[in-house]
């Protein structure tokens, strides 16, 4: 029996083995693989018109070197999508809820984005840090400013993606508790409740999907800024 709402959000444990790893691996192994055949099924060309598309809408604003990145970004975000979307269902556990986990993800890609920026164009990357035109008081000021919301850039992608998950998931909880105290005592208002219970889920399989999106357009948007 759970005994705090915020128990769902703790890693479950099998003989003394974190089964957040085998979370993270499931989703990988729900992905059709393209046959050897001329025809390939309705899911995997459903899948691969998909990966197409998002492909091509993510790196449309890139150029020829950012290209490199569709492979990485898009897999991430494949990824990011069925564990969120997985981590709806009853009695299971998302591992995005975690801000290790999403820090983990954030950090080295940010990190890249910059150090490629430093490599390639060092001039335009430092040149962000100071508007042009700025007045030579405000000089000091604004160099620190701006460093600032460059480091804070990774924090804020690790901190949006796991605090719209446990806001929703914690909703989700605390109307189907709800429904369950409701129903002997007002059905009506329980009624009531568990239809609201289906539209919150609704919004949440959409957040789940729109949260992974931004995630991945963050990050090619950090990247666009350095190549």
């Amino acid at each position: 029996m759970m005994t705090s709402f915020f128990d769902q959000f703790a890693s479950p444990y099998l003989l003394g083995i974190p089964l957040i790893v085998v979370a993270m691996t499931l989703p990988w192994l729900l992905f059709p693989t393209p046959s050897s055949r001329w025809i390939n099924n309705r899911l995997i060309t459903l899948q691969t018109w998909f990966t197409g598309q998002f492909t091509n809408q993510l790196m449309s604003p890139l150029n020829i070197k950012g290209h490199k990145w569709a492979l990485m970004l898009t897999s991430l975000m494949v990824f990011l999508i069925t564990i969120n979307l997985l981590g709806l269902l009853p009695y299971t556990f998302t591992p995005t809820t975690q801000l290790s986990l999403n820090m983990g993800f954030a950090v080295p890609l940010w990190l890249a984005t910059v150090i490629i920026g430093m490599q390639n164009q060092p001039t335009i990357a430092l040149g962000h840090l100071l508007p042009e035109g700025t007045p030579v008081a405000l000089i000091p000021a604004l160099i620190i400013i701006e460093t600032i919301s460059l480091l804070i850039r990774p924090l804020a992608l690790g901190v949006r993606l796991t605090a719209n998950l446990t806001a929703g998931h914690l909703l989700i909880q605390l109307i189907a508790t709800a429904v369950f105290v409701l129903m002997p005592m007002m059905p009506t208002v329980a009624i009531l409740t568990a239809t609201v219970l289906f539209l919150l889920t609704l919004l949440e399989v959409a957040v789940a999907m729109i949260q992974a999106y931004v995630f991945v357009l963050l990050l090619s948007l950090y990247l666009q800024e350095n190549i």
